[in-house]
């Protein structure tokens, strides 16, 4: 069986590798946290590989069936493959922190929905869309973290996994703005077609380009209010957390601005921040700054 301490090595390189905007926020956190925040981001990184590599459509859902044999046999508290790091890294963490591994069961669903090429009619379909993806990865998160307790209003610690939920809608809908152009590659549309319509997009299709500004700006303007309720979140997190989530959190709302602010340009680019923008939301973030 490999050591846990290889296995996180190995996590680690995965989400130094290809993790980006996540990574900043990561690598503000404590050792031991960080180990288990490379692991889980590893194991998301391999259920969306399934879902958007090369294999036939049955071959991937037959491949996802088999993840969630192996995320319930984590959550008994086994490895299905003792020599798999990124098993080994899983089931470390969470014999260290108390996360919710059934939230892995949710990643696997939205990428089903990837692969029986699903569309998405409301803005409430989209949502629950962002919640099984992104929605599930902040509630796995807040099970590192933990929340400081709040004598005064204990109630609120209850309120920490919506939060966590929420700031993920706001993180997915960013993302869905900026990849606009590889997701229709892909033969996928996650905006709701209901609004597409109300604005007057083709069906099927990212054009006339105006009309897709519009709903860009509109969508955006949405994702501001869940950033909005998701950053609520902040105020439970013990300082080093806080400032890992305000890393990414920062990242993704600065790239979201930038979309809003030139609407049609996801048709023809990948939005992103330069390195130099990244670095100092980190620097912020760890100086306790608000994102």
């Amino acid at each position: 069986m490999i050591s846990p301490e290889s296995a996180y090595r190995q996590c680690e390189a995965i989400t130094w590798s290809a993790a980006r905007n996540f990574a900043y926020g990561i690598r503000l956190l404590p050792h031991p946290k960080r180990q288990a925040m490379a692991a889980l981001y590893a194991m998301a990184r391999r259920i969306d590989d399934v879902g958007d590599g090369d294999l036939p459509g049955e071959r991937k859902l037959a491949a996802l069936d088999g993840l969630h044999s192996v995320i319930a046999a984590l959550e008994r508290g086994d490895v299905a493959d003792p020599d798999d790091p990124v098993l080994v890294g899983v089931a470390h963490a969470a014999a260290r922190y108390p996360i919710p591994l059934a939230a892995l069961h949710e990643i696997v669903e939205g990428c089903e929905q990837d692969v029986r090429g699903r569309t998405y009619t409301t803005m409430d379909d989209t949502v629950r869309y962002c919640r099984l993806v992104a929605g599930s990865v902040g509630r796995l998160s807040l099970g590192v973290f933990g929340t400081r307790t709040d004598h005064r209003h204990p109630e609120r610690r209850a309120d920490a996994p919506r939060m966590a939920d929420d700031l993920g809608v706001a993180l997915q809908l960013t993302n869905m703005l900026r990849d606009i152009r590889e997701d229709h590659r892909m033969g996928r549309i996650y905006l709701p077609e209901q609004e597409r319509e109300r604005f007057g997009i083709a069906r099927g299709q990212w054009t006339p380009p105006d009309q897709v500004g519009a709903l860009v700006e509109y969508v955006g303007g949405q994702a501001m209010i869940w950033f909005g309720r998701g950053l609520e979140l902040l105020g439970h997190l013990d300082h080093r957390s806080r400032a890992c989530t305000a890393a990414m959190a920062g990242i993704y709302r600065r790239l979201l601005r930038r979309i809003i602010s030139q609407p049609t340009r996801p048709l023809s680019e990948r939005v992103s921040l330069p390195v130099w923008e990244k670095g100092l939301v980190a620097v912020r973030s760890m100086c306790g700054l608000r994102p």
